[in-house]
């Protein structure tokens, strides 16, 4: 995901404090240790990046981290806070064929995957960089020195949520139609998982899989294919909320400081060999997403629906259960969608002045 060049490239104090209130007590194992994370330059990665330089600060930890990126020069303009912290190292390449950086690694992150739509528009590129990638990283930790390797998946792995089933849990068996070409990215994530937990077992390394739903926050870009972003974007502009199918799919998201949280929390203290899902479990439709955006950012706007819903039809859902990361590890929901929508919004630069010639469609 891009980062917004307008951007004020910094997250909040404010979004500080509510990682360190999720992760007390989990920093103490990275003290002195060398991180590598692999996609150390999107969405996810800016939030790892940030939330491990302040715990490293504030901790005095002494620990670095080197994150690969296609692009050093180009993540020093967009994020230059971070670039030039001390204990980050950027190393430029491809997921799929870096150069391995000298020296160990006791801990190691992937979470080098492009989710773009263009990237959904060439299927074998896609599904060969993913499991190619994961390939290279796993041979990167089995050679230098790794202990513990935090591996992102996704939510696609399950393939289409039942309609039946509100929250979809981790014991789940199902998976994508492996027979359409828009499976190539749930089934990559699905193959990449299996070669996890065989090096694991093979290499005893002990990995750790968090399977990543929706999520919002400062770095998600507003002009991409994220429902949620768009709708941001549109209230920031005052123009309606447009809404390109019938508003009834049901979503939930995770605000990206709770996201930091998590994933810091699996890779330190999950269990090898276990899948645990991240993500809100606060559903909602696509069209109560929108009033929740005009709600929190108190934008009176028209919200445009392009089709009615057809009667009968099964709804689409993508809702994790995450009562095992809630029972296990003591993970929790701190932000709600509302104050997520308004910390959005804010980093874009948002400041709310109500428009006078606007309605909402209720």
């Amino acid at each position: 995901m891009a980062i917004p060049s307008n951007s004020p490239s910094r997250i909040s104090q404010q979004d500080h404090d509510g990682i360190t209130a999720l992760t007390l007590g989990i920093w103490e194992k990275l003290r002195g240790q060398r991180i590598f994370l692999a996609g150390g330059t999107g969405f996810f990665g800016c939030w790892l990046l940030e939330s491990f330089l302040h715990a490293n600060r504030s901790l005095r930890l002494g620990a670095s981290i080197t994150a690969l990126t296609r692009s050093p020069e180009r993540f020093r303009q967009r994020a230059p806070h971070l670039a030039a912290d001390p204990a980050v190292e950027l190393v430029a390449g491809d997921i799929r064929s870096f150069p391995f950086p000298a020296g160990s690694f006791e801990y190691v992150i992937h979470a080098a995957t492009d989710t773009s739509a263009g990237a959904a528009a060439h299927p074998i590129e896609l599904f060969t960089s993913i499991v190619d990638g994961t390939r290279r990283v796993l041979d990167f930790a089995a050679s230098h020195g790794t202990r513990e390797l935090l591996f992102v998946s996704s939510g696609a792995v399950y393939g289409s949520q039942d309609p039946v089933v509100t929250h979809i849990p981790e014991t789940n068996l199902g998976g994508p139609d492996w027979l359409r070409p828009q499976a190539a990215y749930g089934e990559g994530k699905r193959a990449a998982e299996l070669m996890c937990v065989l090096h694991a077992r093979e290499k005893g390394i002990a990995c750790k899989i968090a399977r990543c739903f929706a999520f919002v926050g400062p770095y998600l870009p507003l002009d991409a294919h994220f429902a949620i972003g768009n709708f941001i974007r549109d209230a920031i502009n005052g123009s309606p909320i447009r809404i390109h199918g019938d508003g009834t799919p049901m979503r939930s998201y995770l605000y990206a400081a709770d996201l930091a949280a998590w994933l810091w929390t699996l890779l330190l203290q999950g269990q090898s060999g276990e899948a645990y899902n991240v993500g809100s479990d606060q559903a909602l439709s696509i069209l109560d997403l929108a009033k929740a955006v005009e709600t929190a950012l108190q934008t009176p706007l028209e919200i445009q629906v392009a089709r009615p819903p057809v009667v009968g039809a099964a709804r689409s859902q993508y809702v994790p259960c995450v009562d095992k990361a809630k029972r296990d590890l003591g993970l929790k929901v701190f932000i709600d969608l509302h104050e997520a929508i308004r910390r959005t919004a804010a980093w874009h630069g948002f400041r709310h002045e109500p428009p006078s010639n606007l309605r909402s469609a209720r």
